[in-house]
Parts: C-alpha cells; structure tokens; sequence
C-alpha cells in the first residue's frame, strides 16, 4: 500500500486580535442586565478559561453588537474565502507546489454556511485544475479537522502519485448569540477563537514528512446531544453539554488502546501527542489520562491560550508546532480530537 504523507502545515491568522482582559469590559457590558452573582460566574468562566488572547474575522465591538444572522453570515463567506485563499497560498509556498499540480481538495469549516462551498471559490481564486476534485466537510464541529486528515488518507491511498489540499477555516465569533444566556454560550464565547489552516499531503513516492499509519473514528453511543449547533432564527446557537469531559473519560481506554493495537503499536512507542485543545476541562481530562504514561500535551496547552478553539482548525495548528520539530525519523505522533456525534478522530503519524 503506497504511503499517505503531510509535507506542509501552515496557518492564517484573521486580522483582528484581543486578549481576555480588554473583552471582560465588554462582556460585563453585555451582561448589565443580568443579576450581578451571574456576571460574576461568567467573568471567572472567561478568566478561567485558560485562553490569554483570540484572533476574530470581526473586532470586538462589532462582535457584541447585535446583528441578523444575514449580516453575520456574510462576514464569515467573506473572510472564509480571503482567509482560505491566504492559508492555501501559503502552505503552497512552505511546500514549492504549484496549485495547478493538486489533484483533491478538502474544505472543512462548520462555522457559516455558504453554497458553493469554500474549496469551489479557491479553485477559481488560486486558478487550480478544472479536473481537480472536491470535498467539503461541513457539520464536523471540533472534530472536523482530523476527518480532513481521514479522508485525505483514503483519497491518497487509492490513488499513487497524488497531492491533496485540506483547508480548515472556522468563524465561531460569528456564531455568537446576544440573545442567548445559556452556559453553552458562555463556555464557547469564553473559549472560542477564529483562524484558518491548511495542510498539504501526498501519496507520490517522492514525497517528504511524516506518513499516517493509521486512521479511524470512534463514535459515543446515543451521544448525539453533547454538541453541535441549532440553526435558530438568530443564527447558530451553541450545544455544549457539560457531561463532555467525563464520557470522554468512560470511552477514553476503548477510543484509546484497541485502535493503537489495530495499527500495530501501543502507547508506549507514541512519542508525540498532538491533541485538539476543546477547552480546559477537556484539556485536563486527557492530560491526566495521558500524564501517568509519561505524556504531556504542552503543545496542546499552549495553542489553546494562544489563540482559543478555533474549532475543527485548532488541532492542525498544534499539528503544525510538530511539524516545526526536529522528530528523529520512527517515532510516533498521535493526532486525536472529539467532535458532534459525539465522535473521537484519531490519526497515528510516523517521522
């Protein structure tokens, strides 16, 4: 079977950006109308959140100022196709690749809704092949970046000799709702973060980077409330159930050693654990799992307080610090994140 590689990750920051402490002003403001021991309580979720600042496609007054739906979607077609456009020219560059010579392309975002899809206005914007082929990977949530990486490998696998381009752009601060004083909506407006990443592999036996050895999704049974979206008259409304950290921890051995053993290793020979930061409960959960077998997800942390959850984009910035690495040639990177479904995705890397 010939191997799937990634030989460029690169990344593309909106061009608006504020730490957590100049938001709190506009999140008490918010909240003015809200009983004080409630302000309160959604002050600290923002200062613990373990997020020091966020990038945004939009400023922070304009994020807190209540619009329709329309107007916020059209923010979000319009900075996910220069956002796209900027990441993929730049992870063409990383890679010396012409945009004529990829045969497939992924888009992943679930944040907005546009038809066509964003890979179609890159086709056009970059001038790729008019044979090239589509995918977009839409209503993944968190999970979607590796689902990006899993098909990107089954695409690849069956065709020798081919490159492939997955583009991960995601706006939650044009999900936020003014009118919604759910937790949910707190958590996500406290943890949450715009960006945009692009990650470029190939099955050609030239071809330089780490291989994906194995690849898989795990599903949560009867699990379809943890999270996602309402699409509402106002626009999409967040589900976040507060249950998430501790089904992770029951599934966490059978998500965990059976697929490490269906790919012919264990957990001992990972050397690199390259995880999606879904918010700092979730980071904790997996890093006391992960800390007795003599694991750390620094990397994980710090991206998260970096830049917060962009959604299905965050895990391949963390897959980029990797990728920046010196990794001595056969040792192991495990690329894990959860998502609606509720799902586990799961890829094992090998320098």
């Amino acid at each position: 079977m010939n191997d799937t590689r990634i030989v460029a990750v690169a990344k593309e920051l909106p061009p608006f950006c504020r730490e957590t402490k100049d938001i709190l002003p506009f999140v008490s403001r918010w909240l003015s109308g809200q009983e004080a021991r409630f302000r309160r309580k959604v002050l600290k979720i923002f200062e613990g959140a373990a997020v020091d600042k966020r990038y945004g496609i939009m400023d922070i007054e304009a994020v807190f100022t209540p619009t329709s739906f329309e107007d916020k979607n059209a923010v979000y077609v319009r900075e996910a196709k220069n956002l796209g456009a900027r990441v993929l020219e730049k992870a063409l560059t990383k890679a010396g690749w012409a945009a004529a010579s990829v045969d497939y392309i992924i888009s992943v975002s679930c944040t907005g809704i546009m038809i066509p899809s964003l890979d179609a206005y890159l086709v056009n914007t970059l001038g790729m092949r008019q044979d090239v082929i589509r995918l977009p990977v839409t209503e993944m949530g968190c999970a979607a970046g590796v689902s990006g990486l899993i098909y990107a490998r089954n695409f690849l696998r069956a065709n020798p000799g081919k490159r492939l381009a997955l583009v991960a752009v995601e706006s939650p601060t044009a999900t936020f709702q003014h009118g919604d004083y759910s937790m949910a909506n707190m958590v996500s407006a406290a943890i949450f973060g715009d960006g945009a990443a692009c990650v470029l592999l190939s099955s050609e036996a030239i071809a330089q980077g780490p291989r994906i050895i194995g690849e898989g999704m795990y599903h949560f049974p009867d699990a379809t409330h943890l999270m996602g979206f309402d699409l509402t008259n106002q626009g999409l409304r967040m589900i976040l159930d507060p249950s998430v950290p501790e089904t992770i921890e029951a599934h966490f051995d059978a998500l965990l050693f059976p697929f490490l053993e269906a790919c012919g290793t264990r957990i001992e020979r990972v050397n690199h654990l390259i995880f999606h930061p879904g918010g700092r409960k979730i980071v904790q959960t997996v890093e006391d799992r992960f800390r007795p077998l003599g694991k750390n997800i620094d990397d994980t942390r710090e991206t998260l307080r970096a830049y917060g959850n962009m959604s299905s984009v965050t895990v391949l910035y963390v897959l980029e610090r990797f990728m920046d690495k010196h990794i001595p040639a056969g040792e192991q990177g495990l690329v894990l994140s959860f998502g609606p479904g509720f799902s586990a995705q799961r890829i094992l890397l090998e320098w």
